[in-house]
């Protein structure tokens, strides 16, 4: 080769290199604009989103890539309430790689921890979030730290308000509304998540009109947002549904859980659909539209067992990765350690994510063991045998006979009515039905119930609810608040302490006995 031919050779091949890098470089550009528009549709779109993230998926040779596709279908398949496949992606061993960068790490994190709140394993939630928080202290002071400290925080606020930790809750978010008050004037997307929040905190303690004042601020947010985010309208019209039926403005309540519907049918979360469908059920019931609310609580009956199904697939898969994962690392390590060491490793894990998920969500159950059988004979026997309770016996007053008679007789046909559901009930209103004194009535109520005049109308609610969950097999599928409202409450949480004071137990814990003994009855029969 001659030196011309030698430089024209080494021309040659810095211009196939110069190529090359220019074609991985553009490559690369392409891949991270799908990226950004992957992120862009998620929530407006989040199957288009999907099949963008699982394109780049199967494409790609980068890990980083990999893994930021990982994360966005992980996050995708959350908004469309498949939390089995979000687990798949979010756990995949790609995303273990510390070589990934530390924004996508504390992605992920947050990411996992979300989705372990939301399959109700807040143990291992805690875990990623703390994970999260080690990384964030080791960048410095920007708009993404910011931003990630506040979703830390509004992580924090959701887990209070689903385990109905309400009061906390509020006062989370008033704390966080000050530490982040200049970053949520310029983030209207964050400041519409926290005042949903808020909104959600409040309805839970029945503060209806607080409630009413920050679902509206989350609405004239979200209309006045150029970003179409379908899955953030779905929630927030479905929790003004939800408000609107327990004021009891039934057509106002059914217009918002239909548009909620439309959306989470666009972007087909089932898990959304059936708490609308459930509110609609409800709503039918107690406008008294039967056989609408027979409709929708069918739908509502079949998509809790499908979401209960995937809840729990989600959860063994979990187990599953993690436990693979374990023993993979397990052997790299320690190749001389023996199969017996990498069982005990994966029980363990598989003992503390599938313990972690059934003490959650049976952890009422558990407590009450005890108390269950004492009270399986409730749903066996038509009265109600209440709790014994000490109380030193009242000074009888002197009722003339006729006048204490005639007393026990309206007292008697009182039991029959429905009038002690009505919540303004009180001693004095009843003395003046019943043409009497309030010194007398509360005599003969000592006298002949042993009670004095609110354990007296306790009772009768009580047994009036216990009642409707024993014979009509549609009142243990309905909220805590519904049975609230129904026997003559205002609040859910007098009802739980009046229910649990009188049976011995919560209103939770004896709807699951009764479902329990319905489910042996069926077996029996069918065998």
């Amino acid at each position: 080769m001659t030196h011309k031919d030698s430089r024209c050779y080494k021309y040659i091949r810095s211009i196939s290199l110069w190529v090359s890098l220019t074609l991985a470089c553009f490559s690369y550009s392409q891949e991270n604009d799908l990226i950004t528009k992957a992120q862009e549709l998620v929530y407006s779109n989040p199957d288009e989103s999907l099949k963008i993230a699982e394109h780049l998926l199967n494409t790609s040779q980068d890990l980083e890539q990999i893994v930021a596709s990982n994360l966005l279908i992980a996050r995708a398949q959350i908004i469309k309430g498949d939390y089995h496949e979000s687990v798949i992606h979010a756990f995949d061993k790609n995303n273990l790689s510390e070589s990934i960068s530390v924004n996508i790490q504390i992605e992920l994190n947050l990411l996992k921890a979300q989705l372990l709140r939301l399959i109700y394993l807040d143990k291992q939630a805690q875990y990623f979030i703390e994970k999260g928080e080690k990384l964030l202290k080791k960048m410095p002071q920007s708009a993404y730290k910011d931003l990630t400290q506040y979703l830390i925080k509004l992580e924090e606020i959701n887990t209070n308000i689903e385990r109905r930790n309400s009061e906390k809750a509020i006062t989370l978010i008033e704390n966080t509304e000050s530490e982040f008050r200049a970053f949520l004037k310029t983030n209207s997307t964050e400041k519409r998540a926290i005042l949903l929040a808020k909104e959600r905190a409040y309805n839970n303690l029945s503060n209806y009109d607080s409630a009413e004042v920050y679902i509206e601020k989350t609405l004239n947010l979200i209309n006045a947002s150029q970003i179409n985010n379908l899955y953030q309208k779905a929630l927030i019209y479905k929790e003004l549904g939800y408000l609107q039926l327990q004021k009891k403005e039934f057509s106002k309540s059914e217009e918002s859980l239909f548009i909620a519907s439309r959306y989470a049918e666009i972007i087909d979360n089932p898990i959304l659909l059936m708490e609308i469908n459930r509110d609609l059920s409800i709503n039918y019931l107690a406008s008294g539209q039967n056989i609408k609310h027979k409709v929708f609580n069918d739908k509502y009956l079949t998509l809790n067992t499908e979401v209960e199904r995937t809840e729990q697939l989600a959860v063994n898969t979990l187990y599953t990765m993690l436990s693979n994962q374990e023993e993979d690392d397990l052997i790299d390590e320690r190749q001389t350690h023996s199969n017996y060491l990498y069982l005990l490793v994966a029980g363990f894990i598989g003992a503390l994510f599938i313990g972690g998920y059934v003490v959650l969500k049976g952890e009422a159950r558990k407590k009450r063991h005890k108390e269950i059988i004492n009270y399986l004979e409730v749903i066996r026997n038509s009265d109600i045998k209440t709790k014994p309770i000490k109380k030193a016996k009242p000074k009888r007053i002197a009722i003339p006979e006729e006048t204490e008679q005639l007393i026990l007789s309206k007292l008697k046909r009182f039991e029959t009515s429905k009038k002690f559901l009505n919540k303004d009930i009180s001693l004095a209103v009843l003395a003046g039905q019943f043409d009497t004194n309030t010194k007398y009535l509360s005599g003969v109520i000592n006298k002949h119930y042993d009670d004095n005049f609110n354990t007296f109308i306790n009772k009768l609610r009580v047994n009036y609810i216990i009642d409707k969950l024993k014979n009509d097999s549609n009142y243990i599928n309905y909220k805590i608040s519904f049975l609230a409202e129904e026997s003559g409450y205002s609040s859910h949480s007098s009802f739980a302490t009046v229910f649990k004071s009188i049976i011995g137990m919560s209103p939770v814990t004896f709807i699951k006995m009764i479902q329990k003994e319905r489910d042996q009855l069926k077996k029996k029969t069918t065998s």
